[in-house]
């Protein structure tokens, strides 16, 4: 990637493998005990083509049981890979690296195929100007994590939760009486923060744009109407100040026709929800001298 997004919070990070080491370890791994806790040395091997996200999460999870753990990466966050690359080493005590090895192997695993579906999505629309946004729909106790990685694999962030922009939705409209109601309602409550409405045709969009938001979701429009949306948009009085998103249901093949009709954003729950796990093994020992590197 050309520019990577800022560092994960370490607070985060932290608060996550402190989870997820609890729930794997718990009162201790009984089989690592078996073996003999000597110098030993690991290497993270990569099985298949894709995008490299969640090194801080993998690190965290080694380093929590042996601090001295010397972690060396041949790879950078949003690097993409070739199956068969060999994308760290390490150098620790036995016991610390296989205890460490599963519940560093799942946030790796995870956070890279969120990047590298992320990335499929982005490159289908480049350059058409509209950009790839996620949502809501992550892995619950992983939503900074996911979010993360879809920055990683060149995506933008919707809201993060329910508390840092205002989504009007249809059941938030019906409950306030009224689509011009409910954005009254939204910029008296919330002057600060972004709105968006959600909209479900031609109608409710003419009152959205008539009554002003920051962004509008079309969701579920046809092609026709999802063009004569952005004519509306982009036509006077508003003239493109309001942008619009679209949403529901799109496939991959169906993003190139949709950012061709001009919307300015896609919004893809596929991202963080229909994720499969990229193959990953982290193995002792030393890796072969002619392994793959970065694509």
């Amino acid at each position: 990637m050309s520019s990577m997004p800022a560092a994960p919070d370490p607070a985060d990070v932290a608060q996550d493998v402190s989870r997820a080491l609890q729930e794997d370890l718990g009162t201790g791994d009984v089989t690592a005990a078996l073996l003999p806790d000597t110098p030993d040395t690991a290497y993270l091997l990569c099985k298949e083509e894709a995008v490299v996200a969640g090194r801080p999460w993998f690190d965290a999870c080694h380093r929590s049981l042996d601090p001295e753990v010397d972690i060396q990466w041949a790879v950078g966050e949003g690097d993409r890979v070739a199956a068969g690359t060999v994308m760290a080493t390490l150098r620790g005590r036995t016991r610390a690296l296989v205890s460490a090895e599963r519940a560093s192997l799942n946030f790796l695993q995870t956070l890279m195929a969120t990047a590298t579906e992320t990335a499929r999505h982005v490159a289908a629309v480049r350059g058409t100007g509209t950009r790839i946004l996620d949502t809501r729909k992550t892995i619950p106790g992983l939503r900074q994590a996911q979010k993360y990685a879809v920055r990683v694999g060149g995506g933008h962030n919707h809201r993060m939760g329910l508390y840092d922009q205002v989504m009007l939705k249809e059941n938030h409209i019906r409950a306030a009486g009224s689509l011009p109601a409910a954005i009254h309602a939204a910029r008296r409550l919330h002057p600060g923060l972004p709105l968006i409405v959600e909209v479900e045709d031609l109608a409710e969009l003419a009152q959205a744009l008539a009554t002003g938001c920051d962004r509008v979701l079309i969701d579920d429009f046809t092609a026709p109407l999802r063009r004569e949306a952005v004519r509306m948009a982009r036509s006077a009085p508003y003239s493109g100040a309001i942008p619009l998103e679209a949403s529901g249901g799109l496939t991959l093949e169906d993003l190139r026709a949709v950012a061709a009709d001009g919307v300015d954003f896609i919004s893809i729950g596929g991202l963080t929800k229909h994720v499969r796990a990229i193959d990953l093994s982290l193995k002792l020992g030393r890796p072969a001298m002619d392994a793959p590197a970065a694509l």
